[in-house]
C-alpha cells in the first residue's frame, strides 16, 4: 500500500498533482442537448473506448498475484491499452503468451546499451505496436517510505510486513500462484537468480548518461509507435518532437521523481501549446475520477494514463477489479461530459476549463 500511495522526499509534487488538480473549475453548461454522448476516440491511430489508457507501473505483479496478465486483460476487454513495464514482475513473454492482444511496452534505458536493444526487440516480436519510452529516470527519485518499510521482492521479513502478510490471507494465497517473484524482464541476467541481487542489478542498470542522442538512437531502432515519457517542459517536448516522437506523455513520474517538479495539470497546456499540433499529447499522474479525465482534455491531452486508480482496483479484487475502477472511470467522465455541455471525448473544447491550476 504505501508502495503504491508514496512519493519521493517530502511528497511535494505528489500533493500538488492532486491539488491542482482539485483547484480547477469546470464550466457547467445546460442548455445544449448532451443526450448523444461519445466517449470513444482514437490513441495513435488505435481506436480506443474512452480517452484512457493503462501507464506502466513498477512491480504490479505485487499488488496481486500475476497482476500484469490480469490488469492486461481487463483493459483491453474494456477497449483501453495496457501498457507493461519494464520493471514489472512478469515478462514480455509471460504477458504475450497468456493474453490475445498486443499490449504497449514501457522501456528504461539500461546502461547496458546490448540489454535495451535486447527489450526493444523483444517488445518487437510480441508485436507490442507502442514503444513508451521514459526519460525522467536517470536516477531513481528517494522514496523514504519504501526505505523504512524495506521494500522488495519478496518483501523483507519484518514483524510488521509479516503481520501484513498473514493478516490478508487472500492476497497470501494467490500469491502462491504467481509466475515470477522478481522482475521477469531481468530473468538470465544473472546466474544465481536471487532477488536482492537482481533488484540491486536493476538500480545499478539506471543510466544518468541518456540524452537526445539516446532518444535518437531509441527511434532508429524502433519501426513502431513512439511515445516519450516524462516530460514537463515545452523546449524537451520540442526536441522530443523533432527527434521522431510521435506522442508525449506529460508526467512527473506520479510525484515519485523530482520532487517540487510542477504538477501534471500545471505543466500540460504550455506543452499542448508548443507541440500540440504535431503530435498527440498525453497526460498521467494525479487521476483519480472522470472529471479529472474531463479536466486534463480541456486542458488539451488527448488522453490519460492511469496507474494508482487501477492498482486500487486490482488490490481489492483482482481483474474483476480493474473494470470496475474503468467502469467507475467512464461513468464519471460520461456525467461530467453531459454537465458541461460536451459531447465528443475526441473534441473537449478549451473553455470547458473555468478556471485552471495557479501552479
Amino acid at each position: 500500500m504505501d508502495y503504491v500511495e508514496s512519493g519521493s522526499f517530502a511528497e511535494i509534487t505528489l500533493r500538488a498533482n492532486r491539488s491542482d488538480l482539485d483547484a480547477i473549475r469546470l464550466r457547467e453548461r445546460v442548455m445544449s442537448d448532451v443526450s448523444h454522448r461519445k466517449l470513444e476516440t482514437t490513441m495513435l491511430t488505435e481506436t480506443v473506448t474512452m480517452p484512457l489508457a493503462i501507464g506502466p507501473t513498477g512491480m504490479c505483479g505485487a499488488v496481486w498475484s500475476n497482476g500484469e496478465i490480469l490488469s492486461c486483460r481487463a483493459a483491453h476487454n474494456f477497449g483501453i491499452p495496457f501498457s507493461l513495464s519494464t520493471n514489472a514482475l512478469l515478462s514480455i513473454e509471460d504477458v504475450s503468451g497468456s493474453v490475445e492482444k498486443p499490449f504497449w511496452f514501457q522501456l528504461y534505458l539500461e546502461k547496458d546499451r546490448g540489454f535495451s536493444r535486447e527489450l526493444i526487440d523483444r517488445a518487437q516480436a510480441a508485436r507490442c505496436p507502442v514503444l513508451i519510452l521514459t526519460m525522467d529516470l536517470h536516477v531513481e527519485g528517494t522514496r523514504y517510505v519504501d526505505i523504512r518499510n524495506g521494500l522488495g521482492v519478496p518483501p523483507r521479513l519484518t514483524p510488521a510486513n509479516i503481520w501484513s502478510i498473514v493478516s490478508n490471507p487472500r492476497w497470501a494465497f494467490a500469491m502462491l500462484h504467481s509466475k515470477r517473484w522478481s522482475f521477469g524482464n531481468y530473468a538470465g541476467k544473472m546466474k544465481s537468480g536471487n532477488v536482492g541481487e537482481m533488484a540491486e542489478l536493476v538500480k545499478s542498470q539506471l543510466d544518468s548518461s541518456f540524452d537526445l542522442g539516446t532518444l535518437e538512437w531509441v527511434r532508429a531502432l524502433w519501426p513502431g509507435k513512439l511515445i516519450v515519457k516524462g516530460i514537463l517542459d515545452a523546449d524537451d517536448a520540442r526536441m522530443a518532437v523533432a527527434a521522431g516522437a510521435d506522442a508525449i506523455l506529460v508526467s512527473n513520474h506520479g510525484g515519485r521523481q523530482l520532487d517540487s517538479a510542477p504538477s501534471t495539470a500545471w505543466a500540460l497546456p504550455a506543452i499542448v501549446d508548443a507541440v500540440g499540433d504535431d503530435v498527440e499529447v498525453y497526460v498521467d499522474s494525479g487521476v483519480r475520477t472522470g472529471l479529472d479525465i474531463l479536466k486534463f482534455l480541456g486542458l488539451g491531452a488527448r488522453a490519460c494514463f492511469i496507474g494508482r486508480a487501477y492498482l486500487y482496483g486490482l488490490g481489492a479484487y483482482g481483474e474483476p477489479g480493474v473494470t470496475k475502477a474503468l467502469e467507475i472511470l467512464r461513468e464519471e467522465l460520461d456525467l461530467a461530459m453531459a454537465l458541461t455541455g460536451v459531447t465528443d471525448a475526441a473534441q473537449v473544447p478549451r473553455d470547458v476549463i473555468l478556471r485552471a491550476a495557479s501552479g
